[in-house]
């Protein structure tokens, strides 16, 4: 049963094949199976003023650079218009958490260099990374935009989210 879930729900194949290896590591201990299996496929999400965000992560591996490591996590963030408005991204605002530092404040204009233009009903998806300095971390912010019909500025809240390594987890 396992395996039949992993193959309806995941996308990439590398992705399906690592959660095969770490969960037959587990199959004597199903909780931990399960653990293994919600943490990959758990997508967050919350709505703010009919702006709907959806976030997933992936650990991407472990990076060495002077004589420090890093932890490489990526992240796709999809904006979905459920408003009857057209509306645009403005701005980004993130605090990221990681465990051996403190607080990281990151600001700018719009995502991945683009302000996009979201019509009602459509959706706009980018993907970003964070390199955290400890194995466990989290990231929450939101987006500034404009509401094109009645040109308010307003706040698009992005849910809290964990960057975790896997084996951490096990």
């Amino acid at each position: 049963m396992v395996k039949q879930i992993l193959k309806i729900y995941a996308t990439k194949l590398e992705l399906y094949h690592l959660l095969l290896r770490s969960i037959s590591k587990f199959q004597k201990n199903s909780y931990l199976c399960n653990v293994t299996i919600l943490l990959y496929f758990t997508m967050i999400q919350q709505v703010t003023n009919g702006i709907k965000i959806s976030v997933k992560t992936n650990f991407e591996g472990k990076s060495h650079q002077n004589d420090r490591t890093y932890f490489s996590f990526s992240y796709s963030i999809t904006i979905e218009n459920q408003s009857n408005d057209s509306v645009q991204l403005i701005s980004r605002h993130w605090k990221i958490f990681d465990s051996l530092k403190n607080l990281e404040i990151v600001e700018g204009e719009g995502v991945i260099g683009e302000k996009p233009t979201i019509a009602p009903k459509k959706s706009y998806t980018y993907s970003s990374y964070c390199n955290l300095s400890s194995p466990i971390g989290s990231m929450k912010g939101f987006f500034n935009m404009i509401n094109f019909t009645t040109t308010k500025n307003f706040r698009v809240h992005i849910p809290s989210f964990q960057l975790i390594v896997p084996a951490i987890s096990n």
